[in-house]
């Protein structure tokens, strides 16, 4: 099988985020490294692409790269952006007008009106424009919504999702510039900590549902006083199909790594699961013993066997995780191109409909938090 090839924008030395793409890309062997505009910095850019053997398609902007890569017989299949959150819809926009099909870290834009203009232009080009909500690949964290969707755990009563830190607490770092951007809405919009990280936890729980929020209510502080936007907010919701929604994101959380996890609570059970022991699901039905259902063990769901590597016992960690999403997108690109239907058992990645509703999300938590908890509409307004 050809492999498809991928183009990165972003993602740079010294990047977070940078390596753990390129390792979920390459490591089914369904994409091929091909092209790149990995830095802001053109000569370093440039460079930086060389040692990735990109040669004359290591590129100095997302602009050359872009003109560059149209001008091509064979561009890049899908292009990845990594980039700064506030370039995010110049350049998905640009792609996808441009004849690609993208994957966007989030938030896929800084406002709704500019989501939803995404939303219109991936359906107008038909491109796929997917958002990087990477732990949504995880292999148990798909087979908990194959439980919920065949009705395991009977109509979901409750959900409860938190992701929460401790890395932002010490308040001698509040002007460390790798910290303060984020606090400070002139670059990082209304929202800070719901936006980096609450936002993750909320897709989570849609994903695992199989619902969408409908309105909320938030209370919003910054623990931090010189801190223009929120280090901690709890927000509930409620979701279209009758589910109860509590939420907990924190960067001042001192003890808390990662922190992100989810419980579902239905009529016949319930189940639980966390980022940082990702191997076990635990399930427990009503009236019977807790159970801890392993990754990798026989008889789970295709979700999950499609999204499983190694044997049972051994880790899988997040760049797994997002080769899951990588594995998701192959296949819904040699869909498109042999016009077929896809698989659904890879028909599960983040959607920039996803992206949408988080950003609406984030802008109704700003919103609900300046108005001491009132509940507002959490809904974009294409959707409401």
């Amino acid at each position: 099988m050809t492999k498809l090839k991928w183009g990165m924008i972003g993602g740079g030395a010294g990047s977070q985020i940078g390596p753990a793409h390129r390792l979920g890309a390459s490591l089914d062997g369904l994409f091929e490294f091909t092209a790149g505009a990995l830095d802001h910095r053109p000569e370093e850019g440039v460079r930086y692409g060389q040692t990735f053997g990109l040669g004359n398609r290591a590129y100095g902007s997302w602009q050359e790269m872009l003109s560059s890569e149209k001008a091509l017989a064979n561009p890049v299949d899908l292009v990845t952006i990594a980039t700064p959150n506030s370039t995010h819809f110049e350049i998905t926009k640009a792609f996808l007008e441009g004849g690609f099909h993208v994957l966007c870290e989030k938030p896929m834009t800084m406002t709704v009106e500019e989501a939803e203009e995404i939303v219109k232009i991936s359906d107008a080009t038909r491109k796929i424009c997917a958002v990087n909500y990477g732990y949504s690949g995880y292999s148990l964290v798909r087979h908990m919504r194959a439980m919920v969707t065949r009705g395991d755990i009977g109509k979901i009563r409750l959900v409860n999702a938190e992701f929460a830190h401790g890395h932002h607490a010490d308040a001698a770092d509040a002007d460390n510039p790798r910290v303060r951007w984020r606090y400070d809405p002139k670059q990082a919009g209304v929202s800070a900590q719901f936006a980096d990280c609450g936002i993750h936890a909320l897709h989570m729980a849609s994903f695992v549902t199989g619902q969408v929020v409908t309105k909320l209510s938030a209370d919003i502080v910054s623990c931090i006083s010189v801190r223009e936007l929120e280090d901690d907010a709890m927000v509930n919701f409620r979701m279209d199909g009758g589910a109860v929604g509590r939420l907990w994101t924190s960067s001042i959380a001192i003890g808390r790594q990662h922190g992100l996890g989810i419980q579902v609570f239905g009529e016949k059970g319930g189940l639980r699961w966390s980022q940082e022991q990702p191997n076990q699901l635990f399930y427990m039905p009503l009236g019977g013993r807790m159970q801890v259902i392993e990754r990798g063990e026989e008889n789970l769901s295709p979700e999950a066997d499609r999204a499983t590597r190694v044997t049972i016992g051994h880790s899988e960690g997040m760049p797994l995780a997002f080769a899951n999403i990588y594995t998701d997108l192959a296949e819904a690109i040699r869909a498109l191109k042999g016009q077929r239907d896809i698989d659904p058992s890879a028909n599960l990645y983040p959607r920039a409909e996803d992206g949408l509703r988080s950003m609406a999300a984030v802008f109704a938590v700003a919103e609900s938090g300046k108005q001491k908890g009132t509940w507002v509409d959490a809904r974009p307004p294409m959707f409401s």
